[in-house]
């Protein structure tokens, strides 16, 4: 039985050579994952000109301000419909990535054709979790670890339907969930780290995990092909 040590190494040893490549793919999965004013009365003529100024800055400040909150809950709508077929590919990636078979950037982009499938997987799963999460915490973790599995099932087989990965992820991490909560664990180091860096390790952080999931998936799978034991 292999253990969080023996799938961080399996990814060490995928990602040599490779850095470069996780990073901005990692990256660029992650981004593709969220007029009122005031001002006072007139009390002569430079006065007024003062507040005319003042006003106009607060009107700037402030159309700025809800101009950005509308992009960014914009693209967090963007993000959360294409997000399900970004994580397909990125799982399709980190896959080639560990069993050595051509891991590209355009992974990301493989399985946008099956983008509402993939968009009603991501609805579904964190539905299920936030509902068993409402009960307690220990019970949403645990769906959340007993769904873990379905998107790369679903990127290994496109034509299944969403509840049919969902049960197949169940069934496979029947037996293997305190393994992979134990390989979680094994990073809570490393993301506090993160935090001394302002996030900018997690450029590395991502892609090392996300390659160890994989490694993790590949061999309670059975699907594991190159990467050494």
């Amino acid at each position: 039985m292999l253990f969080a040590s023996d799938f961080r190494r399996m990814a060490r040893e995928a990602l040599r050579g490779k850095w470069a490549l996780a990073v901005i793919t990692g990256f660029v999965a992650v981004l593709l994952g969220a007029i009122t004013y005031g001002g006072g009365s007139s009390n002569g003529g430079g006065n007024e000109h003062q507040n005319i100024i003042s006003i106009d800055f607060n009107f700037i400040f402030i159309s700025v301000v809800s101009g950005i909150a509308t992009i960014i809950l914009i693209w967090a709508i963007i993000t959360f419909i294409i997000g399900g077929a970004t994580q397909l590919g990125y799982c399709r990636f980190n896959k080639n990535l560990i069993n050595n078979t051509e891991p590209q950037f355009n992974d990301l982009f493989s399985r946008f054709d099956i983008i509402g499938k993939a968009f009603g997987l991501r609805l579904v799963t964190v539905l299920f979790v936030f509902l068993w999460g409402i009960l307690l915490i220990i019970p949403g973790i645990i769906a959340a670890l007993s769904y873990s599995m379905a998107f790369y099932i679903m990127d290994d087989d496109p034509s299944i339907g969403i509840m049919e990965a969902i049960s197949q992820s169940k069934a496979m991490m029947q037996g293997n969930k305190f393994r992979l909560f134990c390989l979680f664990l094994s990073f809570l180091g490393w993301a506090i780290l993160c935090a001394f860096t302002f996030g900018l390790g997690a450029l590395l952080l991502i892609p090392y995990m996300n390659a160890s999931f994989a490694a993790f998936y590949l061999e309670i799978s059975g699907k594991k092909n190159t990467f050494s034991m």
